[in-house]
C-alpha cells in the first residue's frame, strides 16, 4: 500500500519531457524512516530530511521550490534501488490544467492516477486511417523486419551501439512494455537517446504511457513501427524497475519471451538480446541468467535467433554451451548465432550515453554489453 508524506519542495535538479527532478524536504511521522534517515530534536520532534522526488508533469504538473506536495515513499521506505525517489502525488495548493487535444484510450487504468491518451490505433488518432488499413488476420505480418528484445532495460544503448556500428543510416524505434515502470517519462535512458539522435521514435504499448507514441497492444506497436513510423529496426524492453523473486518465474523480464512470441505471430525477424554478466555477485545470474533459461526454454514457442558474442575472456565458452543445450530442448525454435568480439567495444564506447546495468559499467561487466551490442549488430544485418 501507499507510504504517504507531505513534503515542500527545495529545487529542482533536473527536467526532461513529461517529468521533473527534486530535491523535497520531508518530516517523517511516528519516527519512522524515509531514504535512510530518521532520528528526534531537541524536544522530541522528527527532523526534515531532504530526499529526491520525482514528478510526473503530465499527470501531477509541475512543482516549483517553495510549494508543498504529497509524496508516495514506499519505494524509499523499503529500500528498493530503482529510481531511488518519491514520488510526487499531487500538488498540495494548486491544480495543473486539464489536458487538450485528443484521445480516450486510458492507461494506468482504474488506479487513482489513471491518464488518458491518445492512441495510434483509435479513431481520433492523425495515424487511425493508416492502422486500420493495415492487413488483418489472414496476411498482417511485419515484412520480415527485425526486432531485438531484452530482459532489462539497460540493454537499449548497448543494442543501439550495435545497430549503429553497423548500420548508421538506421532508423530505429523503442517500444517499452508495461512489465516494469509504467510511464517512460521515469526512464532517463530513453530521454538522452531521444535526444542523442539514437532513438527515432517511440511507444509506449499496453498500460504503459508517455512515449512518442502510444498503443494498446505490444503487436499494434510493432505493426505500426514498421508500416505507420518507418522503422528499419525495432528494440523492444521493459522499462526501468525489473521486478524479481529469486525464482524461475516471479520476474518481470519473463516477458520479454511475450515479445518475441509477438515478433513471430506477426513474421518478424525475433532477435534476442541475452541477460549474461561475468561480475554479478548472484551466481544465479552468472554467465547466463537463469531468467534467460526459463525464457528462451519455455516461454518462447516460435522462431528467435539468440545472439552471442564468439568465445572472448569476456563471454566464456560456458555461455555459448548454455545456449546451445538449451537450444536443443526449448519449446520454440531457437537459432543459436555467433557473432566475432571485433569492433564491439569501440561500438559500446561511442554510446552517447553511460552503459550501466545494476550498477555495473562496462569496465565492470563487459559481458553484460557485449552480447547486446552483438544482438543489435546481427539486427542490423537482417534489415531490409
Amino acid at each position: 500500500m501507499i507510504h504517504w508524506r507531505e513534503g515542500t519542495v527545495i529545487r529542482v535538479t533536473r527536467e526532461r519531457p513529461g517529468a521533473r527532478e527534486l530535491v523535497v524536504s520531508v518530516t517523517d511521522r511516528d519516527g519512522g524512516t524515509v531514504h535512510g534517515a530518521s532520528g528526534e530534536g531537541a524536544k522530541g520532534e522528527v527532523p526534515p530530511v531532504e530526499v529526491a522526488a520525482l514528478a510526473l508533469t503530465e499527470i501531477v504538473g509541475a512543482p516549483e521550490p517553495g510549494e508543498v506536495v504529497l509524496l508516495n515513499v514506499g519505494a524509499l521506505r523499503k529500500g528498493l534501488g530503482t529510481g531511488g525517489q518519491a514520488l510526487v502525488v499531487a500538488l498540495r495548493d494548486r491544480l495543473p490544467a486539464d489536458p487538450v487535444g485528443p484521445g480516450h484510450i486510458v492507461k494506468a487504468r482504474y488506479t487513482p492516477l489513471q491518464t488518458m491518451v491518445c492512441a495510434l490505433e483509435e479513431q481520433e488518432s492523425p495515424h487511425r486511417k493508416a492502422m486500420a488499413s493495415l492487413p488483418g488476420l489472414r496476411d498482417g505480418d511485419l515484412g520480415g523486419m527485425p526486432v531485438v528484445v531484452a530482459e532489462l532495460h539497460s540493454a537499449l544503448p548497448a543494442i543501439l551501439a550495435g545497430i549503429y556500428q553497423a548500420r548508421p543510416d538506421a532508423r530505429v524505434g523503442y517500444v517499452m512494455t508495461d512489465s516494469a515502470a509504467l510511464p517512460m517519462a521515469h526512464s532517463r535512458l530513453v530521454a538522452d537517446l531521444v535526444a542523442a539522435g539514437w532513438l527515432a521514435t517511440t511507444i509506449s504499448a499496453g498500460q504503459a504511457f508517455g512515449g512518442e507514441h502510444e498503443a494498446i497492444t505490444l503487436h499494434s506497436a510493432l505493426l505500426a513501427a514498421r508500416h505507420v513510423l518507418g522503422c528499419d529496426i525495432v528494440v523492444v524492453a521493459q522499462g526501468p524497475g525489473n521486478a524479481g523473486s529469486a525464482t524461475a518465474w516471479g520476474h518481470s523480464g519473463i516477458s520479454a519471451g511475450d515479445a518475441l512470441n509477438a515478433v513471430h505471430t506477426l513474421r518478424g525477424r525475433a532477435v534476442a538480446a541475452l541477460r549474461v554478466s561475468g561480475a554479478d555477485p548472484r551466481e544465479r545470474h552468472r554467465g547466463l541468467s537463469h531468467h534467460a533459461g526459463t525464457t528462451l526454454g519455455r516461454v518462447v514457442l516460435g522462431a528467435a535467433d539468440v545472439v552471442t558474442v564468439e568465445p572472448t575472456e569476456e563471454v566464456t565458452r560456458a555461455v555459448l554451451a548454455s545456449l546451445t543445450e538449451l537450444a536443443q530442448v526449448a519449446a520454440g525454435d531457437l537459432t543459436v548465432v555467433r557473432v566475432a568480439p571485433e569492433g564491439l567495444v569501440e561500438a559500446l564506447e561511442s554510446s552517447p550515453v553511460r552503459l550501466s546495468t545494476m550498477g555495473r559499467g562496462l569496465d565492470d561487466d563487459p559481458a553484460a554489453f557485449l552480447v547486446g551490442a552483438a544482438a543489435g549488430r546481427h539486427a542490423a544485418g537482417l534489415a531490409s
